[in-house]
């Protein structure tokens, strides 16, 4: 049997479990208080399908039956015991359901609830998560565990994430009609809303006026937008690069200008700015200011006295202190809109612990983390990110490249957005970003 820590996102069939076949969740509490467990189907918005998908001891059933609470037990009680059991059908469900979040709720804080468990059944128990009452703070909910796809491919996730408010603030943040007003209730970790900007001059129109070199990637950019509708997200853009000698070929031939010219389009249709802001990191970090459409040409050898005089310290890698310093950086800015982080790497990573414990800390805050891999090896833990635990959400993704030249533009544009949008839905759901 799998035991599932707080932040583990995983396949189901890494845990021997059949998506084609009914599942079967059981909730075991100990409390002396009394707790709801109803589960929410949403679709890709992160919204509720209607009121009728929302299954709890009230409405058992969901309008498609293939969600249905089997079990339940409200009163509190000062032994071990079942409290709720689910049974879901995920091969059954519309294609409109996109994830199926598993909630408790109650009307004092949880933190008196003195254990819970979720053991996941079929035919015998495959997984089992834990909870104790340090894992309850004084919020009135937790979004305990998420069962979504992504890819195609069913993935749990353990989210124990606090929510103020109670089960009504839930049922609003998901998009359902409730009988009060809550409108002053938030998430536990809201941190930033997501603007939409409607009046956004088109990417292409942008460039034509004002970098024109840039038009041809500009409309691959577009196609790649448009197909997530990302094209009127507001958002920041940032590029960290490696700039270790083992990178120097990179450096020398141009590479890194290249990926500098890619990645401008990106930033100019998200920021309001139209500019990125850059580091680049050896043993030390460096900011290297805003890239924009005035100075990205050449800007790899002539920022700070160009590439090879960057105040980095020895040449060595350090991946963990860039990123401090990128996180860093933007909790002052404010975090006012979520952030895209492009960070190149050609490998050499060792501090693994390190870049774990920043990533984790990171994953409550509404950055995503894009890892490339070029022309290098030993990546460590960069190619483990979407499995990694301990987080709230999955906010990193990693692809690697021989060269830059090995891949057509179009190509590159969907390797660097495949994760975001997914992202963006399960941050706006955990209300890391709104």
């Amino acid at each position: 049997m799998n035991h599932l820590t707080v932040g583990q996102r995983t396949p189901l069939n890494n845990l021997a479990i059949d998506d084609t076949a009914p599942i079967t969740l059981k909730f075991t509490r100990q409390s002396p208080i009394e707790m709801d467990i109803s589960c929410f189907a949403l679709d890709a918005a992160g919204k509720l399908i209607n009121d009728d998908y929302m299954v709890f001891y009230n409405q058992p059933t969901s309008p498609c039956g293939q969600i249905k609470l089997t079990h339940y037990e409200s009163q509190p009680t000062a032994n071990k015991g079942i409290q709720a059991e689910f049974e879901v059908n995920l091969s059954k469900l519309g294609a409109n359901i996109d994830s199926l979040f598993f909630v408790l709720s109650a009307d004092t804080p949880l933190n008196q609830i003195q254990s819970l468990d979720i053991g996941i059944w079929q035919q015998s128990q495959k997984a089992q998560a834990e909870y104790q009452v340090a894992d309850f703070a004084q919020q009135q909910a937790s979004m305990l565990m998420q069962i979504y796809r992504k890819g195609g491919v069913w993935r749990l996730a353990n989210v124990a994430q606090g929510f103020n408010g109670g089960l009504a603030a839930i049922v609003q943040h998901f998009g359902g009609d409730v009988a009060e007003d809550h409108s002053d209730t938030v998430p536990a970790q809201t941190i930033a809303p997501a603007k939409i900007n409607t009046s956004k001059v088109p990417l292409e129109k942008v460039m034509l006026e004002k970098a024109p070199k840039l038009v041809n990637l500009a409309k691959k950019a577009t196609i790649s937008l448009e197909k997530r509708q990302l094209q009127q997200l507001t958002a920041k853009v940032a590029l960290v690069l490696d700039a270790s000698g083992s990178m120097n070929r990179q450096y020398k031939q141009g590479r890194v200008q290249e990926v500098v010219n890619r990645l401008l389009p990106l930033a100019v249709s998200f920021d309001d700015d139209q500019a990125l802001d850059c580091w680049a990191f050896a043993r030390d970090p460096q900011y290297l200011g805003e890239i924009g459409l005035s100075n990205y040409e050449g800007f790899i050898d002539n920022a700070h006295g160009g590439w090879r005089k960057w105040a980095l310290g020895p040449r060595i890698n350090n991946e963990a202190e860039v990123m401090k310093a990128v996180t860093e950086f933007y909790q002052k800015d404010g975090l006012d809109v979520p952030v895209y982080i492009l960070f190149i790497s050609d490998g050499g990573v060792s501090d693994n612990r390190g870049i774990t414990r920043v990533m984790t800390e990171a994953a409550n805050l509404p950055m995503f983390w894009q890892f490339v891999g070029l022309g290098g090896r030993g990546y460590g833990i960069l190619k483990k990110l979407d499995d990694m635990t301990g987080r709230v959400i999955d906010n990193c993704d990693f692809f690697e490249l021989d060269d830059l030249n090995d891949i057509s533009e179009e190509a590159l544009y969907e390797n660097m957005l495949e994760e975001f949008p997914s992202w963006l839905k399960e941050a706006k759901q955990l209300g890391i970003v709104q």
